[in-house]
């Protein structure tokens, strides 16, 4: 890392002692009595440079509203109060929730007033206090990562930047083109809301307890226009499930329940301009909403 890229961290406006170190996050769980859980996907960040990267390459600003997902001790939210206006936090864990406000008034005075907590699961979530949200930031539990991401862009749809933080496999997935590989449903789908891009590598001993694979960084930007189209989101995800479910197969054969039989499959298809031929894992967003658009008349469900 250069000394330029190191310099917005040497000009923070809390002191230089605000955000947690690795004996912080150890005293504090401690005094809570907190054990991180593998059922609940706790790994606590426990490196300063590492939060004020992950903001860093958010590009957080001074106006954004910040909603947090799994702040868990606080060490990501400490860093978002240094560079946002407002940071809403959404907690699931009871110890967690609500022991944060503490650590913000203890560590972060000037900016108390500046911090929400929703003690709810995020999965739950349908508003947040205070002025909407502007951008997602998020070290996400890696068991729900990809449903909990969908979720919120879908919820809140102000949120016109988000960076999330997780497992290497999982980001390889969502940032994935049509033809790779591991391109699949998360990929479509987080597509359908934002341009998605891998944003870098966290490795294993930044966290406590560390894991047992590696983090990745995935930047989504909101389409500044929706994916045109006149099927509804639903129908269009509908084809995408439909279409993964046997990947493998041809999406002639794979969109046969879908569609009502594979000759209705493939009509959608030939309408859509795709080869029924073809797989899943080689279409856009678009062409999935496009064979949507193109369902056999009798199937579609009446809006």
């Amino acid at each position: 890392m250069s000394t330029a890229e190191q310099q917005p961290e040497a000009a923070s406006p809390s002191t230089p002692d605000a955000l947690l170190g690795a004996s912080d996050i150890r005293e504090l769980a401690a005094a809570l009595g907190v054990r991180p859980t593998k059922q609940k996907g706790q790994n606590f960040v426990i490196d300063a440079n590492t939060v004020r990267r992950i903001v860093r390459t958010a590009e957080v600003r001074p106006d954004d509203v910040v909603v947090e997902v799994g702040p868990g001790l606080g060490s990501l939210t400490l860093a978002l109060l240094e560079a946002a206006d407002r940071v809403v936090a959404v907690e699931i864990d009871d110890i967690l929730a609500a022991a944060l406000p503490a650590t913000i008034e203890a560590r972060m005075p000037a900016r108390r007033d500046r911090f929400a907590l929703v003690h709810s699961d995020a999965m739950l979530v349908t508003e947040l206090p205070g002025p909407a949200p502007t951008a997602l930031v998020a070290n996400l539990p890696y068991n729900v990562a990809v449903p909990v991401l969908l979720t919120m862009l879908d919820r809140f749809p102000t949120i016109e930047r988000t960076l999330v933080m997780v497992q290497a496999e999982v980001a390889d997935r969502l940032a994935a083109k049509p033809g790779n590989k591991v391109y699949g449903v998360p990929s479509v789908k987080a597509n359908w809301y934002a341009h998605v891009k891998r944003a870098g590598s966290i490795g294993r001993n930044v966290f406590w307890p560390a894991p047992n694979v590696d983090s990745g960084l995935v930047s989504l930007v909101r389409r500044s226009e929706p994916i045109k189209t006149s099927a509804s989101k639903a129908e269009v995800f509908a084809v995408v499930d439909a279409a993964f479910a046997q990947r493998r197969k041809t999406l002639r054969a794979a969109l046969a329940g879908w569609a009502g039989s594979a000759a209705g499959a493939e009509a959608a298809l030939v309408a859509a301009g795709v080869s029924p031929q073809a797989r899943g894992e080689s279409l856009t967003v678009e062409e999935f909403a496009a064979i949507a658009e193109n369902k056999p008349a009798a199937e579609r469900p009446a809006l």
